[in-house]
């Protein structure tokens, strides 16, 4: 078996790819491609919490806080204590994270056409499956070490 037939090789190459062509389209608006999907989950639910962000995105928690930071810092979001829990941090979209949804959300989806251009409804499903398949097997293979 060759070094490109390996499937791992394939997905980083892609992945690789697709991070760089959304950076290069987040550029012009100070956010990188993890601050944008936080912000994405954030237009989609605001006020969620630093642990549920995490949890979504399959992240540390160390590095969704520190992204939080930043994004506070560039006054897209406000962070508070959760009512329940002060140690759980709530991220509130600001009136500048709601303009930036504006201008960001069209690229987003812009991309995501681009990048799926010329692949059926179909393919895409498979895709899907696919990749959760493999998902499920690396989960599988680290809990057996």
């Amino acid at each position: 078996m060759h070094t490109e037939d390996f499937i791992s090789i394939m997905i980083h190459q892609t992945d690789l790819k697709l991070t760089s062509f959304i950076k290069e389209e987040l550029r012009e608006f100070n956010l990188t491609p993890e601050q944008n999907l936080i912000m994405m989950l954030l237009w989609e639910e605001d006020g969620r919490t630093q642990n549920d962000i995490a949890r979504r995105l399959q992240k540390d928690k160390t590095n969704i806080a520190r992204m939080a930071v930043q994004l506070e810092k560039k006054q897209f979001v406000r962070r508070v204590s959760g009512v329940e829990d002060q140690r759980a941090m709530q991220l509130f979209v600001t009136e500048e994270g709601r303009q930036l949804q504006e201008t960001v959300r069209p690229k987003a989806e812009r991309f995501n056409a681009a990048v799926t251009k010329d692949i059926s409804a179909e393919e895409l499903k498979a895709l899907e499956q696919t990749l959760a398949k493999i998902n499920k097997n690396v989960s599988e293979s680290l809990r057996k070490e």
